[in-house]
Protein backbone atom coordinates (compact mmCIF):
# COMPACT_ATOMS: atom_id res chain seq x y z
CA UNK A 1 0.00 0.00 0.00
CA UNK A 2 1.66 3.22 -1.16
CA UNK A 3 1.64 6.24 1.10
CA UNK A 4 -0.59 9.12 -0.07
CA UNK A 5 0.95 12.50 -0.82
CA UNK A 6 -2.03 14.24 0.82
CA UNK A 7 -4.29 13.19 3.71
CA UNK A 8 -7.38 11.15 2.84
CA UNK A 9 -10.56 10.10 4.66
CA UNK A 10 -13.77 8.47 3.48
CA UNK A 11 -16.88 6.88 5.00
CA UNK A 12 -16.81 3.11 4.78
CA UNK A 13 -19.32 0.49 5.85
CA UNK A 14 -21.31 0.93 9.10
CA UNK A 15 -20.41 4.65 9.14
CA UNK A 16 -16.71 3.87 9.65
CA UNK A 17 -14.19 6.62 8.86
CA UNK A 18 -11.11 5.35 7.00
CA UNK A 19 -8.08 7.60 7.41
CA UNK A 20 -4.74 7.72 5.60
CA UNK A 21 -1.74 10.00 5.99
CA UNK A 22 1.79 9.55 4.67
CA UNK A 23 2.87 7.80 7.90
CA UNK A 24 -0.31 6.30 9.39
CA UNK A 25 -3.55 4.59 8.51
CA UNK A 26 -6.43 4.21 10.96
CA UNK A 27 -10.16 3.57 11.29
CA UNK A 28 -12.72 5.28 13.51
CA UNK A 29 -16.02 3.41 13.98
CA UNK A 30 -19.00 5.36 15.38
CA UNK A 31 -21.05 2.15 15.62
CA UNK A 32 -20.51 -1.04 17.61
CA UNK A 33 -17.59 -0.78 20.03
CA UNK A 34 -17.25 2.99 19.88
CA UNK A 35 -14.95 5.94 20.69
CA UNK A 36 -11.31 6.40 19.81
CA UNK A 37 -9.47 4.49 17.08
CA UNK A 38 -10.77 1.01 16.31
CA UNK A 39 -8.81 -2.03 17.54
CA UNK A 40 -5.84 -3.18 15.43
CA UNK A 41 -6.31 -0.47 12.79
CA UNK A 42 -3.56 2.05 13.67
CA UNK A 43 -0.80 1.04 11.23
CA UNK A 44 2.70 2.53 11.21
CA UNK A 45 3.69 2.76 7.55
CA UNK A 46 7.38 2.96 8.46
CA UNK A 47 7.53 -0.47 10.16
CA UNK A 48 4.18 -2.12 9.49
CA UNK A 49 3.44 -2.22 13.25
CA UNK A 50 -0.16 -2.44 14.50
CA UNK A 51 -1.52 -1.50 17.91
CA UNK A 52 -2.64 -4.99 19.16
CA UNK A 53 -5.23 -3.21 21.30
CA UNK A 54 -8.97 -3.18 21.97
CA UNK A 55 -8.85 0.38 20.62
CA UNK A 56 -6.98 3.61 21.40
CA UNK A 57 -8.36 6.47 23.54
CA UNK A 58 -11.44 4.44 24.43
CA UNK A 59 -13.99 6.09 26.74
CA UNK A 60 -16.02 4.68 29.65
CA UNK A 61 -18.10 6.63 32.22
CA UNK A 62 -18.12 9.40 34.84
CA UNK A 63 -17.16 8.55 38.44
CA UNK A 64 -16.29 10.07 41.81
CA UNK A 65 -14.07 8.72 44.60
CA UNK A 66 -15.35 6.89 47.68
CA UNK A 67 -17.86 4.12 48.27
CA UNK A 68 -20.63 6.45 49.50
CA UNK A 69 -23.08 8.06 47.12
CA UNK A 70 -23.85 7.43 43.49
CA UNK A 71 -24.20 4.02 41.89
CA UNK A 72 -22.03 1.34 43.57
CA UNK A 73 -18.79 0.33 41.85
CA UNK A 74 -17.58 -3.21 42.34
CA UNK A 75 -14.30 -3.51 44.26
CA UNK A 76 -12.33 -5.82 46.53
CA UNK A 77 -11.48 -8.24 43.76
CA UNK A 78 -8.67 -9.03 41.32
CA UNK A 79 -10.20 -7.04 38.47
CA UNK A 80 -11.01 -3.78 40.30
CA UNK A 81 -8.75 -3.82 43.34
CA UNK A 82 -9.67 -2.24 46.67
CA UNK A 83 -9.97 1.44 45.71
CA UNK A 84 -13.50 2.63 46.55
CA UNK A 85 -15.35 4.65 43.89
CA UNK A 86 -18.87 5.14 42.61
CA UNK A 87 -20.49 5.89 39.26
CA UNK A 88 -22.29 9.20 38.73
CA UNK A 89 -23.25 8.86 35.04
CA UNK A 90 -23.58 5.77 32.87
CA UNK A 91 -23.54 3.69 30.73
CA UNK A 92 -20.04 2.78 29.59
CA UNK A 93 -19.77 4.53 26.24
CA UNK A 94 -17.48 2.08 24.44
CA UNK A 95 -19.56 -1.05 25.07
CA UNK A 96 -23.10 0.26 25.51
CA UNK A 97 -23.66 3.46 23.54
CA UNK A 98 -23.70 1.34 20.32
CA UNK A 99 -23.79 4.42 18.11
CA UNK A 100 -22.35 7.91 18.57
CA UNK A 101 -22.50 11.03 16.42
CA UNK A 102 -19.44 11.82 14.31
CA UNK A 103 -18.08 14.11 11.62
CA UNK A 104 -14.73 14.61 9.93
CA UNK A 105 -12.84 17.13 7.81
CA UNK A 106 -9.83 16.73 5.52
CA UNK A 107 -7.45 19.67 5.72
CA UNK A 108 -4.39 20.49 3.64
CA UNK A 109 -2.09 18.42 5.88
CA UNK A 110 -4.34 16.62 8.39
CA UNK A 111 -7.57 14.71 8.94
CA UNK A 112 -9.72 15.62 11.96
CA UNK A 113 -12.57 13.58 13.47
CA UNK A 114 -15.06 14.75 16.09
CA UNK A 115 -17.32 12.34 18.02
CA UNK A 116 -19.84 13.10 20.77
CA UNK A 117 -22.48 11.52 22.99
CA UNK A 118 -24.51 12.26 26.15
CA UNK A 119 -24.79 9.86 29.09
CA UNK A 120 -28.36 8.62 29.56
CA UNK A 121 -28.29 7.38 33.19
CA UNK A 122 -27.40 9.17 36.42
CA UNK A 123 -27.08 8.38 40.09
CA UNK A 124 -30.04 9.24 42.38
CA UNK A 125 -30.36 12.99 42.85
CA UNK A 126 -28.44 13.75 39.65
CA UNK A 127 -29.61 14.37 36.11
CA UNK A 128 -28.22 12.48 33.12
CA UNK A 129 -26.98 14.27 30.03
CA UNK A 130 -23.36 15.28 30.55
CA UNK A 131 -21.75 15.69 27.13
CA UNK A 132 -18.64 13.79 26.08
CA UNK A 133 -16.81 15.16 23.03
CA UNK A 134 -13.69 13.65 21.46
CA UNK A 135 -11.46 15.25 18.84
CA UNK A 136 -8.83 13.27 16.92
CA UNK A 137 -6.32 14.93 14.56
CA UNK A 138 -4.09 12.91 12.22
CA UNK A 139 -1.35 15.20 10.85
CA UNK A 140 0.84 14.45 7.85
CA UNK A 141 4.48 13.83 8.68
CA UNK A 142 3.82 12.32 12.11
CA UNK A 143 3.54 8.76 13.34
CA UNK A 144 1.07 9.74 16.05
CA UNK A 145 -2.32 11.40 16.24
CA UNK A 146 -3.47 14.13 18.63
CA UNK A 147 -6.57 13.51 20.73
CA UNK A 148 -8.69 15.19 23.36
CA UNK A 149 -11.65 14.14 25.51
CA UNK A 150 -13.86 16.89 26.93
CA UNK A 151 -16.76 16.54 29.36
CA UNK A 152 -19.42 19.24 29.83
CA UNK A 153 -21.13 18.51 33.15
CA UNK A 154 -24.89 18.26 33.57
CA UNK A 155 -24.52 18.48 37.39
CA UNK A 156 -22.43 20.11 40.10
CA UNK A 157 -19.71 17.65 41.11
CA UNK A 158 -17.18 17.76 43.95
CA UNK A 159 -14.57 15.58 42.27
CA UNK A 160 -15.78 14.07 38.99
CA UNK A 161 -13.45 12.16 36.67
CA UNK A 162 -13.66 10.45 33.29
CA UNK A 163 -12.24 6.95 32.82
CA UNK A 164 -10.47 6.18 29.54
CA UNK A 165 -8.08 3.61 28.06
CA UNK A 166 -4.78 5.39 27.37
CA UNK A 167 -3.17 4.55 25.08
CA UNK A 168 -5.31 1.37 24.95
CA UNK A 169 -5.42 -2.10 26.49
CA UNK A 170 -2.85 -4.58 25.16
CA UNK A 171 -3.86 -8.06 23.99
CA UNK A 172 -1.04 -10.57 24.52
CA UNK A 173 -0.21 -14.15 25.46
CA UNK A 174 2.68 -14.13 27.93
CA UNK A 175 4.40 -11.23 26.20
CA UNK A 176 4.22 -12.58 22.65
CA UNK A 177 3.58 -9.15 21.08
CA UNK A 178 5.61 -6.81 23.31
CA UNK A 179 9.00 -6.71 25.03
CA UNK A 180 8.48 -4.23 27.86
CA UNK A 181 6.20 -1.52 29.23
CA UNK A 182 7.31 2.03 29.97
CA UNK A 183 5.61 4.24 32.59
CA UNK A 184 7.25 7.65 32.91
CA UNK A 185 6.44 7.82 36.63
CA UNK A 186 7.98 4.38 37.29
CA UNK A 187 10.33 3.31 34.49
CA UNK A 188 10.79 0.28 32.26
CA UNK A 189 9.00 -2.94 33.21
CA UNK A 190 9.79 -6.30 31.56
CA UNK A 191 7.06 -8.29 29.81
CA UNK A 192 7.48 -11.08 32.38
CA UNK A 193 5.87 -8.84 35.00
CA UNK A 194 2.55 -9.33 33.17
CA UNK A 195 2.47 -13.13 32.88
CA UNK A 196 0.16 -13.49 35.92
CA UNK A 197 -2.97 -11.48 36.77
CA UNK A 198 -2.82 -8.85 39.52
CA UNK A 199 -5.22 -6.06 40.60
CA UNK A 200 -4.96 -2.35 39.69
CA UNK A 201 -3.59 -1.47 43.13
CA UNK A 202 -1.22 -4.46 43.18
CA UNK A 203 1.60 -2.60 41.41
CA UNK A 204 2.27 0.08 38.74
CA UNK A 205 -0.40 2.39 40.19
CA UNK A 206 -0.18 6.19 39.92
CA UNK A 207 -2.37 8.36 42.17
CA UNK A 208 -2.12 12.13 42.02
CA UNK A 209 -2.90 12.50 45.73
CA UNK A 210 -0.29 9.96 46.82
CA UNK A 211 2.56 10.15 44.28
CA UNK A 212 5.01 12.92 43.41
CA UNK A 213 3.82 14.84 40.34
CA UNK A 214 5.78 13.48 37.36
CA UNK A 215 7.33 15.76 34.79
CA UNK A 216 5.55 13.78 32.08
CA UNK A 217 2.74 11.21 31.82
CA UNK A 218 3.88 8.70 29.18
CA UNK A 219 2.53 5.14 29.05
CA UNK A 220 3.56 2.71 26.36
CA UNK A 221 4.86 -0.67 25.27
CA UNK A 222 7.75 -1.73 23.05
CA UNK A 223 6.38 -3.84 20.22
CA UNK A 224 8.21 -7.16 19.95
CA UNK A 225 10.58 -7.57 17.00
CA UNK A 226 13.75 -6.09 15.60
CA UNK A 227 13.22 -2.54 14.40
CA UNK A 228 9.70 -2.33 15.83
CA UNK A 229 8.68 0.91 17.58
CA UNK A 230 7.04 1.81 20.84
CA UNK A 231 3.28 2.42 20.91
CA UNK A 232 2.64 5.10 23.52
CA UNK A 233 0.07 7.54 24.86
CA UNK A 234 1.31 10.89 26.17
CA UNK A 235 -1.03 12.99 28.33
CA UNK A 236 0.16 16.54 27.68
CA UNK A 237 -0.85 18.05 31.03
CA UNK A 238 0.31 15.70 33.85
CA UNK A 239 -1.79 17.62 36.39
CA UNK A 240 -5.09 16.48 34.84
CA UNK A 241 -4.44 12.76 35.55
CA UNK A 242 -6.00 11.81 38.89
CA UNK A 243 -5.20 8.09 38.71
CA UNK A 244 -3.63 5.64 36.25
CA UNK A 245 -2.91 1.95 36.44
CA UNK A 246 -1.34 -0.74 34.31
CA UNK A 247 -2.41 -4.17 35.53
CA UNK A 248 -2.81 -7.66 34.10
CA UNK A 249 -6.31 -9.18 33.81
CA UNK A 250 -5.92 -11.54 30.86
CA UNK A 251 -4.63 -8.48 28.98
CA UNK A 252 -2.76 -5.38 30.12
CA UNK A 253 -5.32 -2.82 31.26
CA UNK A 254 -4.00 0.72 30.61
CA UNK A 255 -6.67 2.72 32.47
CA UNK A 256 -6.31 6.46 33.03
CA UNK A 257 -8.70 8.72 34.94
CA UNK A 258 -8.75 12.43 34.11
CA UNK A 259 -10.26 15.23 36.11
CA UNK A 260 -10.97 14.64 39.77
CA UNK A 261 -11.92 18.31 39.96
CA UNK A 262 -14.80 20.35 41.35
CA UNK A 263 -17.03 20.98 38.34
CA UNK A 264 -20.17 23.07 38.13
CA UNK A 265 -23.14 22.31 35.93
CA UNK A 266 -22.38 23.61 32.44
CA UNK A 267 -18.62 23.68 33.01
CA UNK A 268 -16.10 21.51 31.20
CA UNK A 269 -12.91 19.60 31.91
CA UNK A 270 -10.65 17.97 29.34
CA UNK A 271 -7.31 16.32 28.60
CA UNK A 272 -5.23 16.12 25.42
CA UNK A 273 -2.83 13.41 24.29
CA UNK A 274 -0.45 12.20 21.62
CA UNK A 275 -1.02 8.55 20.69
CA UNK A 276 1.08 6.56 18.25
CA UNK A 277 4.49 5.21 17.33
CA UNK A 278 7.91 6.33 18.55
CA UNK A 279 11.38 4.90 17.99
CA UNK A 280 12.65 5.67 21.50
CA UNK A 281 11.72 6.94 24.94
CA UNK A 282 13.78 10.05 24.19
CA UNK A 283 11.54 10.77 21.19
CA UNK A 284 8.43 10.42 23.38
CA UNK A 285 9.90 12.80 25.94
CA UNK A 286 10.77 15.37 23.28
CA UNK A 287 7.20 15.40 21.94
CA UNK A 288 5.76 15.52 25.47
CA UNK A 289 7.90 18.58 26.18
CA UNK A 290 7.03 20.19 22.85
CA UNK A 291 3.31 20.19 23.71
CA UNK A 292 3.46 20.27 27.50
CA UNK A 293 0.50 21.77 29.34
CA UNK A 294 -2.18 21.59 26.65
CA UNK A 295 -5.49 19.86 27.35
CA UNK A 296 -8.02 21.17 24.81
CA UNK A 297 -8.17 20.37 21.08
CA UNK A 298 -10.43 21.54 18.26
CA UNK A 299 -10.23 21.46 14.48
CA UNK A 300 -11.75 23.04 11.39
CA UNK A 301 -10.95 22.39 7.74
CA UNK A 302 -8.12 24.94 7.63
CA UNK A 303 -6.50 24.50 11.06
CA UNK A 304 -6.38 22.73 14.39
CA UNK A 305 -5.97 24.33 17.82
CA UNK A 306 -4.48 23.13 21.10
CA UNK A 307 -5.31 25.11 24.24
CA UNK A 308 -4.25 25.06 27.88
CA UNK A 309 -7.89 24.73 28.97
CA UNK A 310 -11.02 23.03 27.61
CA UNK A 311 -11.74 24.38 24.15
CA UNK A 312 -15.44 24.87 23.31
CA UNK A 313 -16.62 25.63 19.78
CA UNK A 314 -19.31 28.33 19.90
CA UNK A 315 -19.87 28.57 16.13
CA UNK A 316 -17.82 28.20 12.96
CA UNK A 317 -14.43 29.82 13.54
CA UNK A 318 -15.23 30.95 17.10
CA UNK A 319 -14.03 29.20 20.26
CA UNK A 320 -13.75 29.89 23.96
CA UNK A 321 -11.46 28.42 26.58
CA UNK A 322 -13.15 27.63 29.88
CA UNK A 323 -11.61 26.95 33.31
CA UNK A 324 -11.53 23.44 34.71
CA UNK A 325 -11.72 23.56 38.47
CA UNK A 326 -10.17 27.04 38.44
CA UNK A 327 -12.20 29.98 39.73
CA UNK A 328 -11.54 32.72 38.93
CA UNK A 329 -10.21 31.70 35.52
CA UNK A 330 -6.62 32.53 34.52
CA UNK A 331 -6.29 35.92 32.84
CA UNK A 332 -4.52 34.50 29.79
CA UNK A 333 -4.39 31.12 28.07
CA UNK A 334 -1.82 29.62 25.74
CA UNK A 335 -3.09 28.43 22.34
CA UNK A 336 -1.09 26.54 19.73
CA UNK A 337 -2.50 26.85 16.21
CA UNK A 338 -1.54 24.80 13.15
CA UNK A 339 -2.62 25.49 9.57
CA UNK A 340 -3.64 28.61 7.71
CA UNK A 341 -6.59 30.92 8.16
CA UNK A 342 -8.30 32.87 10.92
CA UNK A 343 -9.99 31.84 14.15
CA UNK A 344 -11.36 33.74 17.13
CA UNK A 345 -10.54 32.40 20.61
CA UNK A 346 -12.01 34.16 23.66
CA UNK A 347 -12.87 37.07 21.37
CA UNK A 348 -9.30 37.47 20.11
CA UNK A 349 -8.72 36.97 16.39
CA UNK A 350 -5.81 34.72 15.49
CA UNK A 351 -4.17 34.86 12.06
CA UNK A 352 -2.72 31.38 11.59
CA UNK A 353 0.21 30.72 9.26
CA UNK A 354 2.03 27.45 9.96
CA UNK A 355 2.33 26.31 13.58
CA UNK A 356 2.56 29.08 16.15
CA UNK A 357 1.61 29.86 19.74
CA UNK A 358 -0.60 32.71 20.95
CA UNK A 359 -1.62 34.14 24.33
CA UNK A 360 -5.32 34.94 24.50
Amino acid sequence: MSAPSAPRAIRGTDESILIETDLLSAEVWPTGYVSGVKADTLVDRKTGARDASFGLDIVDFLMEPGAEGGIPYESNNLVHGKIAKHYVELPQICTQAKRIDSEFVVGADFVAVRQWWRWTQAAPGLRPGSLWEQTLVFPMGRRYFLASDRVEAANDYKSVFLRIDMPGHLKHNRGDVFEEVYLSYEGRIPASDFFQDFPPDGRHLYQRAECPRPQRIIRGRKIRGEGKPWLAGITLDPAIVSEAWCHQRGYICFIEEIGGLPTRRGDSFSAAYLVGYFDSIAEMEAEADRYRGYNGLAAAKDYWLLAQGPLVREEAGRYRIVPQGQWPAPKTWRVLAHGRGEAAVNGQRLRIAGEQAFDV
